[in-house]
């Protein structure tokens, strides 16, 4: 017989992970840009696995929304309530970022430390593909989107379907993660109770592990490393599906054990933790150095399903702090996450335009002596010191701007348009 579920349980430890995983994927789409990351042994490899991160979070947004939303089989509340409260949650977010790419692009322009930032043009994409000839001649999949492609991906991008383009990203790459949340919040409410109910969730999880393998196993064999392959498997959403399915059915199991009273020992832990560390940095070495084009496909889509379920069972039972200060800022990092996710590339783009205008010739820059400008822009080596500063600032940033701007309109939407709706949980 299936337990209630933990109603009033806060998990802190998936606090911090959310937390962690939004700055690594920060510092993954940021870091390669600085000469010192290459400096130090193994850091250039062990901030290479951004899809290790992403992966996880779906996995971890199906764990939570099922411990917030599922009561026994059922949901807590209509699903009208559910998808408007996650609307009300994300499309701020998502249309704030972008409107912030839009404004980092303009920024760039009008700075214009560098040649390449002279230039850009929103309608600049990259064409996302594994093949080999991607690496050796990179100039070749480089394009410039026509009226209609821009016109096409605009549209995209208002209506957050933009992770269903599978041949290229456009404007902020990133927010192709919130594209496919969305599309995870409409299924929830038809998935998530009938998973919640299996009898045999242990049988239902290796189905979904199959079948989340079965699409890069046929990539591979039949050796399809260009496009669309490379997109669809990256971020189409009907083929990540199985990562939330996988969190959801991850609760189930907690349930479990649960109601069985089973805790995790500290010597469990230690070996737990021994197990996903070796596995991650297994699959870094695999992906990095592996030589091999199907290591990519293998790694991003399911091989490394299992450790990021450990990882997420392993938070999960770690203790709130007994520190104050910390129960408070848990909560408030781990909120942040999607802010993060969101917007550190347009940050980013205006603090490293920024930079190199401070630290190369800004009164050439004011005077309007556009060569000089440009030549001392390009020669400023990234400073290490301002990247710190960066990282801290998204940080501050992302926390504030879900505090102040998406919790309050997102509580003046919910009381206009959901005025019989429960109170939101703190774990939304």
């Amino acid at each position: 017989m299936l337990t209630m579920p933990l109603a009033k349980e806060r998990f802190m430890g998936l606090e911090w992970l959310r937390f962690i995983l939004g700055c690594y994927v920060m510092i993954y789409h940021t870091a390669h840009g600085y000469p010192q990351i290459k400096q130090l042994w193994g850091l250039s490899e062990l901030t290479s696995m951004g899809f290790f991160a992403t992966s996880t979070f779906f996995i971890l947004s199906g764990f939570l929304l099922a411990h917030v939303y599922v009561r026994g089989s059922t949901l807590r509340e209509p699903a009208n309530h559910f998808w408007c409260k996650r609307f009300f949650n994300l499309y701020p977010i998502h249309i704030m970022a972008l409107l912030a790419s839009v404004l980092a692009v303009g920024y760039m322009h009008l700075l214009a430390v560098t040649p390449e930032s002279a230039t850009f043009s929103m309608r600049f994409v990259i064409y996302d593909t594994h093949e080999s000839l991607a690496q050796t001649h990179p100039e070749i999949f480089r394009h410039l989107m026509d009226n209609t492609q821009l016109a096409f991906n605009i549209f995209l991008q208002l209506f957050m379907l933009q992770a269903w383009n599978p041949y290229f990203l456009t404007f902020n790459a990133p927010l192709w993660s919130l594209s496919a949340l969305f599309f995870f919040y409409l299924v929830f409410p038809w998935v998530a109770p009938r998973l919640m109910s299996v009898r045999r969730y242990g049988l239902w999880m290796l189905l979904i592990w199959a079948v989340y393998l079965i699409p890069p196993c046929i990539a591979v064999l039949t050796n399809h490393y260009g496009m669309p392959t490379t997109g669809l498997l990256q971020r189409g959403p009907l083929l990540r599906l199985p990562e939330f399915l996988a969190g959801i059915l991850a609760y189930r199991f907690f349930l479990e054990r649960h109601r069985d009273n089973f805790q995790l020992t500290a010597l469990q832990k230690t070996i737990l933790f021994i197990a996903i560390s070796s596995g991650f940095l297994l699959a870094t070495y695999l992906f990095t150095h592996g030589g091999k084009n199907y290591w990519y496909y293998l790694l991003h889509n399911g091989l490394l399903l299992p450790i990021q379920m450990s990882l997420l069972y392993l938070c999960a039972h770690i203790k709130a702090p007994s520190q104050p200060w910390l129960q408070r800022w848990l909560p408030r990092l781990g909120g942040a996450s999607l802010p993060i996710f969101a917007f550190h590339i347009p940050l980013f783009t205006i603090w490293g335009t920024t930079d190199r205008w401070l630290r190369g010739a800004p009164l050439a820059c004011i005077k309007g002596d556009h060569l000089h400008c440009m030549t001392a822009g390009s020669a400023v080596t990234p400073s290490i010191l301002s990247y710190l500063m960066f990282l801290g600032t998204t940080v501050i940033f992302a926390v504030l701007f879900q505090e102040r701007i998406v919790v309050p309109l997102r509580r003046r939407l919910q009381k206009r348009y959901l005025k019989s709706a429960s109170s939101a949980s703190p774990m939304q």
